[in-house]
């Protein structure tokens, strides 16, 4: 059953609509017309479920209606090409995303991040990022480094935030990747949760291989899932980045490149 939203018609919208009056929540005429009444009462089944209340009836919320046996999340992937990646990042040369892109989508597949919303922060994410989609390594700036300090010692004692215990390790654990993973703490959870133990805290650079920033990038994203998609369904994309970044920096080249993919994917 493909997704139904508001707008639908048809003999599958009249099935959830007696999905819902059999659950509990009346959507009033069972009309097969996807209206205001069944929005409102699909949003609150969505909310009973503790799933995304978003008012769109895709394959997990069908699911839980008992109208599908799958619910698997439709997949983006194929269709993201070097052609549409190169519009959204239109400042970058395309051999970059040409040898980079494979990396990213591999994480993403890895994670079971391939719906249309996911892809798209990942990809915005990048393009606020490093928008030579690239793994990098943080710069010097005002932000990490005081005046006439060594590098990045402004990260030194931002214990609390990052887990960094002293000078050194700011320059230690700068931000690299392909989403500037940051401090002590971050390199330690993240290298465990890719099963590479302390191998990130022993040399933090690994966090720039291609292959290891497309898997970091896609279990950063996966852990603030529903946060981010909860931001999307009420279309703010500050907060999406905020989730992200900890503020809005990059955030008109992230606003950019979601809002050119939303229009090509």
């Amino acid at each position: 059953m493909p997704a139904l939203q508001d707008g639908s018609t048809g003999a599958d919208v009249k099935k959830l609509q007696e999905a819902l009056k059999q659950h509990g929540f009346n959507p009033g005429l069972i009309d097969g017309d996807f209206g205001p009444a069944t929005t409102a009462a699909l949003i609150g089944f969505q909310k009973s479920e503790g799933l995304l209340a978003d008012g769109i009836a895709g394959p997990r919320t069908q699911r839980a209606l008992g109208l599908v046996n799958d619910d698997t999340l439709p997949n983006v992937i194929p269709g993201v090409t070097i052609a549409i990646v190169s519009r959204m990042f239109p400042f970058t040369p395309v051999d970059n995303i040409k040898e980079n892109l494979p990396f990213v989508c591999d994480g993403l597949k890895g994670k079971d991040l391939v719906d249309k919303s996911m892809v798209l922060m990942a990809l915005a994410t990048i393009r606020a990022e490093t928008e030579s989609f690239e793994p990098i390594s943080e710069g010097k700036s005002k932000f990490n480094t005081s005046p006439g300090g060594q590098p990045f010692d402004l990260y030194d004692n931002r214990k609390k935030d990052l887990g960094n215990l002293g000078p050194g390790e700011g320059a230690k654990f700068r931000g690299r990747g392909y989403i500037q993973l940051t401090g002590r703490f971050n390199y330690q959870k993240y290298g465990q949760e890719l099963g590479r133990g302390n191998d990130l805290i022993n040399n933090p650079d690994l966090a720039c291989d291609p292959a290891i920033a497309g898997q970091l990038l896609a279990t950063f994203l996966k852990d603030k899932e529903r946060q981010i998609k909860e931001a999307l369904v009420d279309h703010d994309l500050r907060m999406a980045r905020k989730l992200i970044n900890g503020g809005s920096h990059g955030l008109d080249r992230f606003t950019d490149a979601f809002n050119r993919g939303d229009s090509l994917l």
